[in-house]
């Protein structure tokens, strides 16, 4: 009996050891399987993340092109923005010369200051048309937004304090915004 008892322990350690070897087994494929799916998944993050660089190195070098000729269409503008302002003037510049001319031969010089008139006026027309207007001096209140006081002066009478009694340079406004301010003398 004893004996028959040992062989059926021993029976049972073989078959303890078969069924552990077979778990083995099958827990080593299974580790395996998980090992190649975990390979993979990282082989396939790899590639991502390596397609996720190219595509930011790409968008770098995309955006730096944009700002480098942003930037060179900037300065061209600034350095061309004047020209087709001073195409205009042009035609003005022809008309000084032509006076210029007539000046030196003219025998009649209220023609010729009535050229130099018209030459003004044309002047001043342009000036409007692009936006360019003289601020307006006289018997207007003293404005330090639109007038610089270049000096004062006692007023000649009591209701020309503290406005403009002469004005030594024009002053111009560009679309709202002065471009020169008037210099004036005001009344105190």
């Amino acid at each position: 009996m004893k004996k028959r008892k040992e062989e059926e322990v021993q029976d049972n350690v073989v078959n303890e050891n078969n069924t552990n070897n077979e778990e083995k087994i099958v827990d080593e494929t299974t580790v395996e399987e998980e090992a190649k799916k975990i390979r993979e998944d990282i082989e396939s993050l790899s590639q991502e993340v390596s397609d996720l660089k190219d595509k930011n190195l790409r968008l770098m070098a995309e955006f730096d092109n944009f700002r480098k000729r942003t930037a060179k269409e900037k300065l061209e503008l600034i350095q061309n923005a004047g020209e087709g302002l001073l195409t205009k003037i042009l035609p003005l510049i022809d008309d000084f010369e032509r006076a210029l001319q007539a000046m030196e031969t003219a025998e009649d010089v209220q023609a010729v200051k009535e050229g130099v008139d018209l030459i003004y006026l044309k002047f001043i027309s342009f000036l409007s048309d692009n936006g360019v207007n003289v601020i307006s001096t006289e018997n207007e209140e003293f404005n330090t937004d639109l007038h610089e006081a270049v000096t004062t002066f006692p007023a000649p009478t009591e209701e020309q304090k503290g406005k403009i009694i002469d004005c030594v340079s024009k002053g111009y406004i560009m679309n709202e915004k002065v471009i020169r301010f008037a210099k004036v003398v005001v009344g105190e």
